[in-house]
């Protein structure tokens, strides 16, 4: 079966499963997941894109406006794909899809009309990730390593947050990616706020990189710590102990197991390096797609984890954060973003063989 086919069995039997007649994918995800990677935004900002799928038992339309069909036939060639397009006027640009839905029960990946918002299970569909999938992923998060690597060389003590974020954002971009998150903190401001948005602040010793890039839909997120000098004892201290939490995460990440389980794992890790309540004061992760994160690890996460998952935990401890994307693998797990610059340490955890390479804080 191809990619296309697999994901479209999956929608039909949405349509028997809940007795509707159709499926409404309205986010930028979902539009990328189901037509295996293309683009239907404008804003990069935005949620949802300027064009929708609608997937019936017999039919599957593309519904956008004139502007963005020629693109999305010539460029994207969704039309070869089997897509049946349906095209309004830019002035009204839900004419058509509003149309085509009128009189039908349907299913949607967002609030829509009188449709039914099944988002969440949506989201579990787009995180069951096809080979096709897994193999791009591959490639995205070697790009993002090399990104973030060839930015960390790059920036200086005296640029800007600003100025390293446009570093790291033009190596993405340079390489195809899209940098969807793109956070950068300096010196206190790492200690202080998990979600550095980037400010003029200029770097005197220590910066975080953090790097969400988006290709072809999918998403893959890293972060990496560079210091100026030596790390003082208790920062060496913090991000050794983020790698710990970090390697705990990854080695129970396994197939069959459940996200609150590996989850409390990690909290048990946080408390045996001496920082119990650590991990209250962020989200940990969690399964990774077509989002950053697909759905999130939360006490009481009933979720099961399968082979061929993307995995991303970013397990932080103020002042160090310890960030990689991996895909879960039947007999081991795969890190799909590591970078030979940084030092790393190998964490072993007690009962499970080998070892896993968490990246430390680059000296420069």
């Amino acid at each position: 079966m191809t990619e296309l086919s697999t994901k479209l069995n999956s929608l039909h039997a949405l349509l028997d499963k809940y007795h509707v007649e159709a499926v409404l994918l309205r986010r930028v995800s979902s539009f990328a997941w189901g037509t295996g990677g293309a683009a239907s935004y404008v804003n990069t900002a935005t949620s949802e894109g300027a064009a929708s799928l609608v997937i019936t038992r017999d039919k599957q339309y593309l519904v956008t406006n004139n502007i963005e069909a020629p693109r999305l036939h010539d460029e994207e060639k969704l039309a070869e794909s089997g897509w049946e397009f349906v095209i309004s006027p830019w002035a009204t640009p839900l004419k058509g899809l509003n149309d085509l839905l009128e009189g039908m029960t349907f299913l949607s990946d967002v609030t829509y009309g009188n449709g039914k918002d099944i988002g969440a299970e949506i989201a579990r569909m787009r995180a069951h990730l096809t080979p096709e999938e897994g193999a791009r992923l591959r490639v995205l998060g070697k790009l993002c390593a090399d990104s973030i690597t060839a930015a960390a060389q790059a920036i200086h003590p005296g640029m800007t947050e600003f100025e390293i974020a446009a570093l790291l954002g033009g190596e993405a971009q340079r390489r195809g990616i899209q940098p969807i998150v793109n956070l950068v903190a300096t010196d206190e401001r790492a200690y202080r706020y998990r979600h550095p948005l980037p400010t003029a602040r200029k770097l005197e010793k220590y910066a975080l990189l953090v790097l969400c890039g988006r290709q072809h839909g999918l998403v893959c997120s890293i972060s990496r710590l560079v210091y100026f000098g030596k790390p003082p004892a208790e920062l060496a201290r913090r991000i050794l102990a983020a790698a710990r939490v970090h390697a705990t995460y990854i080695t129970h990440s396994r197939p069959g197991v459940t996200l609150d389980q590996v989850l409390a794992r990690g909290q048990t890790a946080y408390a045996e390096t001496g920082y119990p309540d650590e991990w209250q004061h962020h989200h940990q992760g969690g399964v990774a797609g077509y989002e950053p994160r697909e759905y999130l690890a939360t006490p009481g996460a009933a979720d099961i984890l399968l082979a061929g998952q993307a995995i991303a935990w970013n397990p932080t401890i103020a002042g160090a954060k310890v960030e990689d994307t991996f895909l879960v693998g039947d007999s081991e797990n795969e890190i799909l973003t590591p970078t030979s610059l940084w030092p790393v340490e190998q964490v072993e955890i007690p009962g499970h063989p080998g070892t896993i390479p968490c990246a430390l804080a680059l000296e420069l």
